[in-house]
């Protein structure tokens, strides 16, 4: 099976991507993580973006692409399925995306959306606190989870801190961006019938519980991987 998960930043994305792989037996893989890997590997098209991104510059979309395409290319030859986060970004990665498998003998089973009210959006993501002890995972939020001291993690007790780019002004111009290239995407899958729209705005069991029930029912196959 090989999926897409969409959803803007303090959507819940990273946590559901990871239970979605583990229930359907996916690899995770994100634009960030293929340039890292094809880096790492010393591939031509690794060596490359090596340069740009050594030269503060921005990887082109042909480049990303054939990084992209020689890993459906590995994993699908290795019988693997694929999550897609963070990739593809517009129309026109989308289409490239359904070329490169088509190219390796498979596709997109379904196209996962979260939605979230923008007002819960920024709450999440504003009222984001977390330890500055190095090592330290504690994470906690101001409206939805907070420390049980104001400002101290519980895990540690060292002091918490909002990240920088955690305020209003910031977020809007992320969300925009999401917005105006993830849109013709989405309206794209929607028209091949693999779109799933979740409510994100709930626990995370139930939103869960929603994604893998509309992956299995777009999926519906009997090879195994939506039992």
């Amino acid at each position: 099976m090989n999926c897409v998960i969409f959803g803007a930043p303090g959507s819940g994305k990273g946590t559901q991507a990871a239970a979605l792989c583990e229930a359907f037996q996916m690899v995770h893989v994100s634009t960030g993580d293929m340039l890292r890997e094809a880096v790492r590997n010393g591939t031509e098209l690794g060596k490359k973006a090596q340069a740009l991104m050594a030269d503060g510059k921005l990887v082109p979309d042909e480049l990303v692409g054939g990084i992209v395409r020689e890993k459906i290319l590995n994993l699908v030859g290795q019988g693997k399925g694929i999550l897609f986060d963070g990739y593809p970004r517009n129309l026109d990665q989308a289409k490239f995306l359904d070329a490169c498998l088509t190219e390796a003998g498979s596709q997109i089973d379904a196209v996962a959306v979260l939605d979230l009210d923008p007002a819960v959006l920024v709450k999440r993501i504003c009222g984001r606190r977390l330890c500055t002890k190095p090592g330290c995972t504690g994470a906690f939020n101001i409206h939805f989870m907070p420390s049980k001291q104001e400002g101290v993690c519980d895990l540690c007790g060292s002091p918490l801190q909002q990240r920088k780019d955690d305020n209003e002004e910031t977020l809007k111009e992320r969300l925009a961006v999401y917005n105006s290239q993830s849109l013709p995407s989405l309206e794209y899958y929607d028209q091949k019938d693999l779109l799933i729209r979740v409510n994100a705005d709930d626990k995370v069991e139930s939103v869960r519980a929603a994604l893998l029930g509309g992956i299995r029912a777009k999926c519906g196959c009997n090879k195994g991987c939506c039992a």
